[in-house]
């Protein structure tokens, strides 16, 4: 009988500890995207662009953080596709960043899954083709990660949200930009401005005296944008993934691949309202506009304003006399650690990155420290994983801009796990830049006109810089970021200038330690694609 009892206690304990482990996983969340080709007319024009399940952006991903992403993206279109996660961390996970540098495109006419975590995180992100020059006809869309309930936000809840996606837009087709990349030109000014994936018509209705959150980002190809409501000032919540001081702003600029949160009062007379995206750094400026409706409004917006009071994302030089920085940080959750001091912790390495226009077999191309990146056929993910030869060489790249002409080349810097890096932006053309780093998000923590030198860190803010994964360098110009690289893998770092990018303007950082461990980086999934040199293993 006590036997019975006891037998019956196991049961039931075993029971319990069942239950608390199936309640205590996180969520999972499924989704089937068929990737086609389809017809719209975003400036007026019928062309080809890219759908994802007959959608034009693409459905966007509204998830919490912790939540597991399973998506089976099935490609109907006729070349090789991946979608890339744009601020994603995948902690442990580089397989599923989806860019060409970890992963095998999904051929035509099959499907891949990819399942990731947003370990960590909270905050305005967006997903969008890696391949060729996709980008330019569509297939992106918003990820947004909200707090679970039990992670308190620094500001108020908002009454909703509304997810705007700005960009430039090319009338001509991403073969049509890539045979005139391919044939040595660049790429002219774009055609034209989108808000959610038309030119003036996205409206955002809204009622009186209610505050609204929007999440801003630039999923354009190349060019900067400023944002304005008119008549409405913006309080600035978050830059990517990171709460920043609660400034308000009557306009933004936001740069290519970058994303913002603001707060909007509703507090104005009830009509309609113009919400107005501007170029930045062309000639001539485009400009596209949207509506903000207040319930019940039947009164059309006035004139758009011009560009007021303008926050940059970034320091200006003048502010940057005045003032150490215009954001601080904090983090998207509790940090049982404490506060990162991220000033006290000594580099232990220094790349200074000096991006260029070249000619190299005649033909247009972009380098970083003389080397214009080629993708191999083999991811470098595999031939790491699979010990595979002659896919690419760990530092054949220099740490330092070098001189001699720029040769093609595959860009790998050799990191170990865990080291400290400052990362130096050196912008040699009169063109403004904008960089982007897979699986980190890094400090900026200072910027200069000119050339960086070692005195340059003087100037560094070492106290409050805001913590992001996207930032732009002004024309001949210098940006200096610090990133703990703690997420073993294989990143890429790249220019958001999609053509730069595709002509060269990229490399790869291989975050490494020889300590095989399931808490540091997962195994090759399962279902991983296989190519090149991996083809048969």
């Amino acid at each position: 009988m006590k036997e019975a009892v006891f037998l019956q206690f196991l049961l039931g304990m075993f029971a319990c500890f069942s239950v608390f482990c199936a309640n205590a996983e996180d969520p999972y969340s499924y989704y089937t995207w068929v990737v086609t080709y389809g017809t719209r007319a975003p400036l007026g024009v019928y062309q080809k662009v890219i759908l994802i399940n007959n959608q034009f952006p693409g459905p966007p991903i509204e998830a919490v953080t912790n939540d597991n992403i399973i998506i089976n993206v099935i490609n109907q279109l006729d070349e090789p596709f991946l979608i890339t996660w744009h601020g994603i961390k995948q902690r442990r996970t580089s397989w599923q960043d989806g860019v060409l540098g970890t992963n095998c495109p999904i051929p035509p006419h099959s499907n891949w899954t990819y399942k990731f975590q947003l370990k960590d995180q909270i905050g305005t992100f967006m997903y969008y083709p890696s391949t060729l020059l996709h980008k330019a006809i569509g297939g992106f869309g918003a990820l947004n990660v909200m707090q679970r309930s039990v992670i308190s936000i620094p500001y108020p809840a908002p009454d909703g949200e509304f997810t705007v996606l700005v960009g430039d837009w090319y009338n001509a087709g991403d073969k049509a930009l890539k045979e005139r990349l391919d044939s040595g030109l660049g790429l002219p000014l774009p055609d034209g401005l989108l808000i959610n994936g038309v030119r003036r018509s996205s409206t955002f209705t809204g009622q009186r005296g209610k505050t609204y959150k929007f999440r801003i980002s630039n999923v354009g190809i190349s060019t900067s944008i400023n944002f304005r409501i008119q008549g409405h000032a913006m309080t600035l919540t978050e830059v990517e993934g990171s709460h920043s001081l609660q400034e308000v702003y009557e306009s933004i600029d936001i740069h290519a691949g970058q994303s913002v949160a603001v707060l909007v009062q509703l507090q104005a007379s009830v009509k309609d309202y113009y919400i107005v995206a501007s170029t930045r750094f062309t000639k001539p400026i485009l400009t596209t506009t949207g509506i903000l409706r207040y319930g019940g409004s039947h009164t059309p917006a006035s004139l758009p304003l011009p560009i007021g009071p303008t926050f940059h994302v970034h320091w200006s030089i003048k502010q940057a006399r005045t003032i150490r920085s215009n954001l601080t940080a904090n983090a998207a959750r509790p940090n049982p650690q404490g506060s990162f001091h991220y000033g006290t912790i000594k580099v232990v390495r220094t790349l200074v990155l000096a991006n260029a226009k070249t000619k190299i077999n005649g033909k247009l191309r972009y380098a970083v420290n003389g080397m214009s990146y080629v993708d191999p056929t083999t991811p470098l993910k595999l031939a790491e994983w699979f010990n595979i030869p002659g896919v690419f060489k760990l530092n054949s790249i220099k740490d330092v801009p070098t001189s001699g002409p720029a040769v093609l080349g595959v860009s790998v810097f050799g990191i170990t796990l865990h080291d400290f890096v400052e990362i130096v932006f050196q912008n040699t053309e009169a063109a403004i830049q904008s960089w982007h780093l897979d699986g980190s998000s890094f400090y900026v923590v200072g910027y200069g006109s000119g050339q960086w030198k070692p005195d340059s860190r003087k100037r560094y803010n070492l106290v409050d810089a805001i913590s992001r994964h996207t930032v732009q360098v002004y024309p001949t110009s210098w940006t200096a970021i610090l990133v703990s690289l703690d997420n073993k893998g294989m990143w890429n770092l790249r220019s958001q200038d999609w053509s730069k990018r595709y002509l060269g303007q990229q490399c790869y950082l291989r975050v490494w330690n020889n300590e095989k461990s399931l808490f540091t980086e997962t195994d090759i999934p399962p279902n991983a694609l296989r190519c090149g040199k991996a083809a048969h293993l």
